[in-house]
């Protein structure tokens, strides 16, 4: 059932007050080229005109004020540019002049004196004199006295916007004129009639009435819950379709076997206990693969978590049933951590591993891809160049992503698309600990599991807050622990000095450690972004292999180095990370069996947010705690990076204020698709129509994550 063309979905162009030239603007400026486009474009907020004062009890200049009274007189006054309209304005208690400097004749033949106005506008006081610039007049009618509508809107604007009478005032007539035009037949009830009178919600058409000129408090509150539960609706009624249609219609490779390499491995190589958690996730691992069903699923875990050994023993379990595996990580300095790690794990077994990344070339990138099409490589483990056409596998069928918001979707689906028969098991892993109600909308459809333990062994990184008046003992205490024999990272927020950041940057930091920790007694790593990777690869190796005491870079440590001999971070500037960020930072210590630590260093003065991002760090270790607090300072950002999902767009409810309402669309939405999973029951048809024509026009990358 789709839905016909209606007059919502018709051009700007041709509604009055439009035209084409404002058309293109609103396009260029706002995105908004149908009607419909300029309806969901809702008031940003509104001005409460319920209250009138009187101008004998405006005190100060500066407010805005609305006021009801008549115009006494109207004058022009000086010439040329200083030439201005000016209306005297009188209520039964006082005047105030109103003036123009734009307009004038316009104004002069249609404003009438001695007539009820209601004025708007923001009083300026000079003097004694109060004064009110470019007022908002209306005319007061008996149609005005009975009307009920004093909730004004204000719309988002563009300078160029204000400059074509497109600024809220000017959007308003727009939208009053489209609501005028309105059928019942436009503004069809796409949600179930069941459901709307279950939550006591105004139809649609009233809804979108009210968002714009809400009569009262109460109908802006009602119109407002019923827009923000249909769009977390309409988002999980999407995901979880995906989800259900996706474990329907895609089959999976069957793994019925655990054989001899993860037997032997668990008995002879595993050079450590799993922790519960593990044990529950490879239990859960094991469970999709002998489904029947395409595995999709989101591995989430703190830094340090094991999060590498749950994969390489899923990728065992593939081995076991004559299968190949991949793991694929954003950069080549990870993918060679991954490499060394699995190679370390396996070195006293008969498994091939295998790395693939842009600089292996020549005759070493040509036998690889020859074993990998015979079957003879069993893992291979490499960056983006594995999804390259000429990678070809013999027989894949378990695909590991790590760091998977760091690939585009298209690059996801690339790898996707290496299994033959049927496509590979899917796994994603991130260290990046995702909130709940983020859970429900951005990954939604992949099943999800958590390894919310650390190994044994493991103590939890100390994090400390110092400014600049404590770094002689900071750095005091950097010399006792290299005398210990530990090594220290220090992380910049920039390369090189900054006209515009008063914050400390590496060059310098780099010159002021060199007076302080002197070669030879003391040696030091430099690496940043700008560097070459054969400079970053030498400098970071030095560190790893002990030869330097201090690593000084930038963020580029944020994933790819493990040294356990590391045991502190100082991190400058540390006001000026995320929350996030910095919690990904400070998991490049704490990784050996000696305690680690955190310093935070700031500045003295520090916003109020940047105050609980820093308290927070230094109270918690726990990544899930950290990401819910992201998450409500920061707010969810874009839904899925680049629109990529083919979700809707939030535009009125917010993923941490309504997690409450995104709950109740979650178990409605599933609850509707349990009874009737391709919406096909006449209670349900008018919804089918609207998501096919408004929602799922986009690609469907569910099953590829």
């Amino acid at each position: 059932m789709q839905l016909a063309t209606s007059f919502i979905d018709q051009e700007l162009t041709y509604i009055k007050g439009v035209g084409p030239s404002r058309s293109e603007l609103l396009k260029n400026e706002l995105s908004i080229v149908s009607i419909r486009d300029i309806l969901v474009d809702y008031p940003t907020r509104y001005e409460d005109r319920t209250q009138f004062q009187l101008i004998k009890d405006i005190r100060t200049g500066n407010d805005v004020v609305q006021i009801r009274g008549v115009i006494t007189s109207l004058a022009t006054v000086g010439t040329g540019r200083k030439k201005r309209l000016v209306g005297h304005f009188k209520d039964k208690s006082g005047s105030v002049e109103l003036v123009w400097f734009r307009s004038i004749r316009w104004l002069q033949e249609n404003l009438e004196t001695h007539k009820p106005y209601i004025v708007f506008g923001r009083v300026s006081k000079f003097g004694r004199r109060l004064s009110i610039a470019h007022p908002e007049l209306e005319l007061v009618t008996q149609q005005k006295l009975k009307s009920t509508a004093t909730f004004v809107p204000i719309y988002r604007s563009t300078e160029r916007l204000g400059a074509s009478g497109l600024d809220s005032k000017g959007r308003r007539k727009i939208v009053r004129t489209i609501l005028a035009q309105l059928k019942d037949e436009d503004l069809p009830e796409h949600m179930p009639e069941y459901l709307v009178k279950k939550l006591h919600f105004p139809s649609y058409k009233d809804a979108l009435h009210y968002i714009h000129f809400p009569p009262d408090n109460e109908a802006l509150r009602k119109a407002e819950q019923r827009l923000k539960f249909e769009e977390l609706f309409l988002i999980q009624l999407t995901i979880v379709k995906q989800y259900v249609t996706r474990r329907k219609l895609l089959k999976g490779h069957l793994f019925p076997e655990i054989g001899d390499y993860f037997n032997d491995f668990y008995a002879n190589h595993l050079p450590f206990s799993l922790t519960g958690a593990q044990k529950r996730v490879l239990k859960e691992i094991r469970r999709d693969f002998k489904s029947g069903q395409q595995m999709n699923r989101l591995l989430q875990g703190d830094v340090g978590s094991g999060k590498t050994i749950v994969a390489l023993m899923s990728m065992l379990m593939a081995l076991d049933n004559g299968f190949q595996a991949c793991l694929m990580a954003p950069t080549e300095i990870l993918a060679q951590q991954h490499m060394a790690g699995i190679c370390e794990l396996l070195a006293k077994t008969k498994i091939r591993v295998a790395i693939l990344t842009g600089s292996i070339k020549g005759k070493t990138r040509q036998e690889v891809l020859k074993l990998l099409r015979l079957g003879e490589i069993h893992f291979l483990v490499g960056t983006h160049a594995l999804i390259e056409e000429h990678v070809q596998f013999k027989h894949l069928g378990l695909a590991i992503i790590d760091e998977q918001h760091r690939f585009g979707v298209a690059q996801r689906a690339k790898l996707w698309e290496k299994g033959k028969s049927k496509p590979p098991h899917i796994l994603v892993m991130t260290a990046t600990p995702i909130p709940r109600t983020l859970h429900m909308t951005l990954y939604g459809d992949l099943d999800v599991s958590a390894l919310d333990e650390l190994p044994p062994g493991r103590k939890p990184v100390k994090t400390q807050h110092k400014t600049e008046y404590h770094r002689p003992a900071v750095y005091k205490f950097v010399k006792e622990q290299i005398a210990a024999g530990r090594q220290i990272y220090i992380v910049y927020p920039l390369i090189e000095e900054s006209e515009h950041l008063d914050l400390e940057n590496l060059d310098s930091g780099y010159e002021r450690l060199l007076a302080d920790f002197p070669p030879p007694s003391y040696q030091i790593s430099v690496v940043h972004g700008r560097m070459k990777q054969e400079q970053k690869d030498f400098e970071m190796q030095r560190f790893v292999s002990g030869k330097t005491h201090l690593m000084v870079a930038t963020t580029v440590i944020e994933v790819g180095v493990n040294v356990p001999n590391a045991s502190v971070m100082i991190i400058e500037n540390s006001e000026r990370f995320g929350l996030s960020q910095l919690h990904q930072l400070r998991g490049r210590v704490g990784r050996g069996a000696d305690q680690s630590y955190c310093i935070l260093m700031t500045s003295f003065k520090l916003t109020h947010e940047a105050k609980e991002r820093i308290n927070t760090m230094v109270s918690t270790n726990d990544g899930f705690e950290i990401a819910e607090v992201d998450l409500r300072l920061r707010g969810p950002g874009s839904m899925a990076g680049t629109q990529q999902s083919g979700l809707p767009t939030l535009k009125l409810a917010n993923l941490v204020r309504d997690n409450v309402l995104l709950k109740t669309a979650r178990e409605i939405a599933m609850r509707i698709l349990d009874k009737d999973p391709d919406l096909r029951s006449v209670h349900h048809l008018p919804l089918r129509a609207y998501l096919e024509k408004y929602v799922e026009d986009a690609k469907d990358w569910s099953k590829i994550s």
